[in-house]
């Protein structure tokens, strides 16, 4: 009973943790140059804060609103032909209210959003988390399906966010011209990205507590990462990130927990970790120069990785610097949070209920543990 209450209070924490270091990340999300962020927040952002009006990096403009990928350039897919959907996706299908703010130079990709709330891929994490807590049965990727649908095409949206990634868009262009739920995902020159890794957590959790073994979770979120992201190296790295989190869920010592972190980088990225931590570089060279602070899973997995590591006794640290170092910080911030919580509830304690939905996101994490923890009957 003492083992499975410390693995639900791990649970907990990493969850609470990821939803945290999302909101910390959103004000300066695709920022790419750290000055940048220095110009826009003094001394850089060191807690919760608004979406600023003006985004310098931002290139929402060029995003196409009718499928993946740019306006100009047309979406390189494997499998189905990149057309644009009968109708605009942007602002007819999905973000019903937002399409306005796309054609808008420096646009902040978030405008609007207040300090302490949440992105739209944590709230669609939050989807995952409302379905797996609705039944105790096992994933069913058409009941998650179905509700991602639905929460998406909302009108006005549930979630107070004006930008979806690409993925979001081609699976809604596709969705548009009538294609099947389950078959609607499409692989782009993105698809293998740290962003889709933003629902594997509390997959992993929920089966985990459901009795499943380490095996039968890697295949069943490689089932769930195919509804919208169909990439075979984004799944190896999922599968590296099940093992992680298992290993972490149940406990591990503190040097074993760097051994893990390290033997999470291998075959995805040709710089050897341990070699890399051992040269103390400062952390704007190694994100930045080293690894790219874009959103590709060769290089934001390995930042992940890095930070979780270096400050593997700071989880509050690792998180202000992750977002303060930019790019896609929002979602190397959810995957670093879940790490960190699981080693740590320090995060989740001081930060949690500075969350604008801090009640109901307790509620539903509260849920998910006590269905998928439930004795079988």
């Amino acid at each position: 009973m003492q083992r499975t209450t410390a693995q639900h209070t791990r649970i907990a924490a990493a969850l609470k943790t990821s939803f945290i270091a999302d909101a910390l990340a959103m004000p300066v999300h695709w920022f790419y140059q750290p000055l940048e962020i220095a110009n826009a927040f003094a001394g850089g952002i060191q807690r919760f804060e608004a979406a600023p009006a003006f985004h310098p990096s931002s290139i929402m403009s060029l995003h196409s609103k009718n499928t993946g990928g740019r306006q100009s350039v047309a979406t390189a897919t494997k499998g189905h032909a990149a057309t644009p959907a009968p109708t605009q996706i942007i602002g007819n299908v999905i973000l019903k209210d937002k399409a306005q703010f796309w054609d808008k130079p420096n646009v902040h990709y978030h405008q609007g959003m207040q300090a302490g709330e949440n992105t739209l891929n944590a709230h669609c994490a939050r989807v995952l988390i409302r379905t797996l807590a609705s039944s105790n049965s096992p994933y069913d990727p058409l009941t998650f399906i179905h509700a991602y649908i639905n929460f998406m095409t909302m009108s006005p949206p549930a979630h107070p966010d004006t930008y979806a990634e690409s993925y979001h868009r081609a699976f809604f262009a596709n969705w548009a011209k009538g294609r099947q739920a389950d078959k609607c995902g499409m692989q782009t020159h993105d698809t293998a990205s740290i962003g889709a890794l933003v629902t594997i957590g509390p997959l992993v959790f929920a089966e985990s507590l459901r009795g499943a073994t380490e095996a039968e979770i890697q295949n069943t979120c490689r089932v769930h990462l195919a509804l919208t992201h169909p990439d075979e190296s984004l799944m190896r790295v999922s599968d590296r990130y099940v093992t992680l989190l298992c290993q972490l869920m149940h406990g591990l010592a503190e040097q074993d927990v760097q051994d893990s972190l390290i033997a999470a980088s291998k075959n995805v990225s040709r710089v050897d970790l341990r070699s890399l931590l051992k040269r103390n570089l400062p952390d704007s060279q190694v994100i930045g120069q080293i690894f790219s602070r874009a959103c590709y899973i060769s290089d934001s997995w390995p930042i992940v990785l890095y930070l979780a590591c270096k400050y593997q006794h700071d989880p509050w640290q690792a998180l202000l610097v992750n977002t303060n170092l930019g790019g896609d910080n929002v979602h190397r911030g959810i995957i670093l949070g879940t790490l960190l919580g699981l080693q740590s509830d320090a995060v989740a304690t001081s930060w949690f209920e500075q969350l604008v939905d801090h009640r109901s996101l307790a509620q539903e994490i509260t849920a998910l543990i006590n269905v998928a923890s439930a004795p079988k009957s």
